[in-house]
């Protein structure tokens, strides 16, 4: 299991990400599945249609950004600490 964090804004349209605090899985792709199970939708803001990371999102496992954003294959330990950004723009 992971530990879990995002950006604020998503928390308005999934209310529910606000208690998630672990996930299993063995890559970023298997949690980022499993959340998506959770919250039916919530991959859409996060990957495009190939399943690649979309450009206005990061994520980074403790204080690395991952290094796979087209197939989101790093690695995950037991204990390891996942934040997810998502740049805001607008006007």
């Amino acid at each position: 299991m992971v530990e879990i964090k995002f950006t604020t804004h998503l928390h308005r349209y999934f209310p529910g990400l606000a208690r998630v605090e672990h996930v299993d899985g063995d890559t970023v792709a298997d949690v980022l599945a499993n959340l998506n199970d959770r919250f039916p939708g919530l991959a859409g803001y996060l990957v495009d249609d190939r399943g690649a990371l979309r450009p206005h999102v990061n994520i980074f496992i403790g204080g690395e950004m991952i290094q796979d954003r087209e197939r989101l294959q790093d690695h995950l330990s037991q204990g390891d600490r996942l934040f997810v950004f998502q740049a805001l723009s607008g006007g």
